[in-house]
């Protein structure tokens, strides 16, 4: 069996745009029949809907549902007036200095934005 892959996206599409959501569910579900190690950081409006004092859309419950590791940018949060005091369960809030250490132990970076 091979070493398995490591693979992160940065998610920068609000998690309201549901369609972009559930299209990317079908390509991560696809990976996690492999041997993938999947993250999800969330950053720019994709942030939106990563706190519990948002709504949440069908297509986010679903993909907090999958085995994968959720970050969203704490600064991304504050510059939209979010509180990252409040986010969801599975969601863990980050800083730059953590973002750039989460990419140095990355194999593979995707953006999907």
């Amino acid at each position: 069996m091979g070493e398995q892959i490591n693979l992160i996206y940065l998610y920068g599409f609000s998690t309201f745009l549901e369609s972009k959501l559930f299209n990317f569910m079908q390509i991560l579900k696809n990976q996690l029949n492999q041997d993938v190690h999947i993250s999800i950081v969330f950053i720019h409006d994709g942030v939106i809907g990563t706190s519990y004092k948002n709504k949440i859309s069908l297509a986010m419950i679903e993909l907090l549902k999958l085995p994968i590791s959720f970050y969203t940018m704490i600064p991304d949060l504050k510059a939209r007036g979010l509180d990252s005091e409040n986010l969801k369960n599975k969601i863990e809030g980050i800083e730059y200095e953590d973002l750039v250490d989460l990419l140095a132990i990355t194999s593979k970076i995707v953006s999907w934005m």
